[in-house]
């Protein structure tokens, strides 16, 4: 996949993002589908679990197999990408913080990503 990714011309933090959204993809059909349902808060409850497992369960993991190989591991974010995350933690906190999230407050995170996905690809 990184061979492939790369001879299209794209920068390497799009296999990160490509690996990323093949190991969310069951959950978040699932997210979408509870969503659809109107069932908004089992659409977050999905959607936010399984990233939340998935990160915590990949970067012990990878730092385990960087010790083990001896590698350096680095796991650092850009200016860019932080303000990214301050942005989504803050509209996070908000939409959990009423009790029941909204179409709207989903909609700002979906842009949210979509910019995220935009500045990986066009730096």
């Amino acid at each position: 996949m990184e061979r492939v990714i790369l001879w299209f011309g794209a920068p390497k933090a799009v296999v990160g993002i490509a690996i990323a959204i093949l190991v969310l993809l069951p959950e978040s059909l699932a997210a979408l589908r509870a969503a659809r349902a109107d069932r908004l808060q089992t659409s977050l409850n999905l959607a936010l679990g399984s990233a939340l497992a998935s990160i915590g369960l990949t970067i012990p993991a990878v730092a385990c197999v960087a010790i083990i190989l001896g590698q350096r591991l680095d796991l650092g974010l850009n200016m860019k990408d932080t303000v990214l995350l301050a942005l989504t933690l803050f509209v996070g906190v908000i939409a959990l913080g009423t009790g029941r999230p909204t179409v709207l407050q989903g909609m700002v995170h979906l842009i949210i990503f979509a910019a995220f996905l935009f500045l990986s690809i066009v730096p």
